[in-house]
């Protein structure tokens, strides 16, 4: 028996391999849509991407760009999976931010505006379930500044099964905590980040084991902050490829009949 092992671990591991590059293949039939809707009487601009049978919903927060090609290719890369996914737009309709004065500015104003960080994300939720086969299973992920958006969602109390970061922020705003959070927090984190220490991820661990909410956070090796925007010099495919994989199975798992 233990003989057969390495043989079996070897074909496991190739077929992994192949699963996780047809997870990255998104054919040219999958687009979503573009969705106007208003939060305050402001005008925004969300994409929404439908799965055929849906197994569940995803929220899918932006990074300090504001919601691009990147955020709409995720959450087509989702609904081939058989989720729901909505990408959703926190800055308001054409802001779009290039220069990095701008985007520390529109992430800016919303550090400092907890409440309306959190209404732009329940109108966007309540947006999204009507448009969803699922809407009642829900997750929300996020990438660096949705990231930290993210967090902030699983700190207000908000009803979902999961929170997910990548790279995303992950200090605690002063008189915040964990105590309401109901989904599993999940964070994906490079070692060598040097925007968010490693001193940020552990004292996150001990909040939220304090408060004894489920956790799953894991660090990957020379992996920088932003290591999964396709395309950049911080891209790193093998931890871009096991935190999807990763993220994924716990979308499985949590959406399971």
């Amino acid at each position: 028996m233990c003989s057969n092992k390495p043989t079996t671990q070897i074909s496991n591991a190739v077929v992994r391999s192949l699963l996780v590059g047809l997870l990255f293949f998104i054919p040219a039939t999958l687009a979503g849509e573009s969705v106007a809707y208003q939060v305050a009487g402001e005008d925004f601009e969300g994409y929404f991407s439908k799965a055929d049978d849906a197994k569940g919903l995803v929220l899918i927060m932006h990074d300090w760009d504001g919601l691009t090609s990147y955020e709409e290719q995720r959450a087509d890369m989702l609904a081939s999976l058989g989720y729901d996914a909505f990408a959703v737009d926190l800055f308001g309709a054409g802001v779009r931010p290039t220069t990095v004065t701008d985007k520390r500015q529109h992430t800016g104003e919303l550090y400092k505006d907890r409440e309306k960080m959190r209404s732009l994300m329940q109108v966007a939720l309540a947006t999204a379930q009507t448009m969803s086969a699922s809407p009642d299973q829900a997750v929300a992920m996020g990438y660096c500044f949705g990231g930290a958006a993210v967090l902030e969602f699983a700190r207000s109390g908000e009803a979902l099964k999961g929170f997910a970061s990548f790279h995303g922020g992950l200090s605690t705003p002063d008189g915040q905590n964990y105590a309401s959070t109901k989904g599993k927090v999940l964070v994906y984190h490079g070692t060598a980040d040097s925007a968010i220490t490693m001193q940020q991820f552990a004292e996150l661990a001990v909040q939220l084991e304090t408060e004894e909410v489920g956790h799953e956070m894991t660090t990957y090796s020379a992996a920088p902050h932003g290591f999964t925007v396709f395309g950049s010099s911080r891209y790193q495919k093998q931890a871009d490829e096991q935190s999807w994989t990763s993220f994924t199975e716990f979308l499985a798992t949590t959406f399971a009949p």
